[in-house]
């Protein structure tokens, strides 16, 4: 019982996780051999830094339907560059992604505080317009190619064994557990909890979301360029990104509406759908199931978090427990 309260409401993903990954060995002998093992944290990274980016958003009581469309964008936007500046050094091309995913933010941030309109709609209104400049700017082909350094942090291993998507992973992860431990993280909990108490008690409400939404563009376009590194180009790169997020999010026990869950299950959300579908392609499932397998998780999770416990318990005391 004390370890399952020192895990709070992330113990479920957790053991879940536990699961996954028994399941996996069962299933692949070899699946945690080095590099393999490296191979599936890498390909879950950038699911990874976008649910601790979306957790950011979602546990201040807002969403962020963005960060697919800011992932399609950021890797159509770098090859068109590279198509044009072939020697552009990819230390100029990131940075200007992530200040780029964090202007969108920005904007999100804005719009939904400012002129109030729900973010569930600015983000959403987002999306569609990053799709169709995308689309637009390519005719649905993206023409140009990302350089072979631009794509290491995607693809290549510092030490010559570790991917830097996995360091880049590690620091995304530890960036967010300091920033929920800082009076920053405690300030979107209680606003996420209670937007009006907070401010009674001297929150900038107003700002502490604005900041979530930048750091969620930031994180997506962070994601775009590890997207880009081992996927290359295309039109629909982050396509579903959002709603994956999302699922990892809710797996992780986070409420949503805000005011409750830790960053740490919603990265192990994100790590447990990915074992999920690597599982699912083990065993023959087709990918097209992906999206209902997150339909049901994401129901059961949100089910499962907005039952009353404590009522039915109440209940099966009161009938000598028979459940009334």
């Amino acid at each position: 019982m004390r370890v399952a309260r020192s895990l709070g409401s992330g113990a479920p993903v957790y053991a879940l996780l536990v699961v996954l990954l028994v399941a996996l060995a069962a299933t692949d002998p070899g699946f945690y051999e080095p590099d393999r093992f490296l191979a599936f944290v890498k390909r879950a990274a950038p699911l990874v830094i976008l649910a601790a980016g979306q957790y950011l958003v979602i546990v201040c009581g807002e969403f962020d339907l963005s960060v697919g469309a800011i992932v399609t964008a950021g890797v159509v936007a770098a090859a068109e560059v590279y198509g044009s500046f072939p020697d552009a050094p990819w230390l100029i091309i990131t940075a200007g992604l992530l200040l780029a995913g964090a202007l969108t933010g920005l904007v999100n941030g804005l719009i939904t505080t400012r002129l109030r309109v729900p973010s569930f709609i600015t983000t959403l209104g987002m999306m569609l317009i990053l799709e169709g400049a995308v689309f637009y700017w390519t005719g649905g082909s993206p023409h140009g190619q990302l350089s072979e350094g631009f794509r290491q942090l995607g693809r290549g291993t510092a030490m010559g064994w570790l991917p830097w998507a996995v360091l880049a992973c590690l620091v995304a992860g530890c960036v967010a557990v300091l920033l929920m431990r800082s009076d920053f993280g405690r300030t979107l909990i209680a606003t996420g909890d209670s937007e009006r108490a907070a401010a009674l008690a001297g929150v900038r409400v107003h700002r502490a979301r604005v900041i979530a939404f930048v750091l969620s563009g930031a994180a997506a376009a962070l994601a775009a360029v590890l997207v880009g590194g081992f996927s290359g180009v295309s039109a629909q790169a982050g396509r579903g990104y959002e709603f994956e997020a999302i699922t990892a999010v809710v797996l992780g026990g986070v409420v949503l509406g805000g005011g409750r869950g830790s960053v740490v299950a919603a990265m192990a959300g994100a790590f447990s759908l990915q074992a999920l579908f690597t599982l699912l392609n083990l065993q023959g499932v087709s990918g097209a199931l992906e999206s209902t397998v997150q339909g049901v998780i994401v129901i059961a999770a949100v089910g499962l978090g907005a039952a009353d416990w404590s009522r039915l318990r109440r209940r099966t005391h009161s009938s000598g427990g028979r459940p009334s």
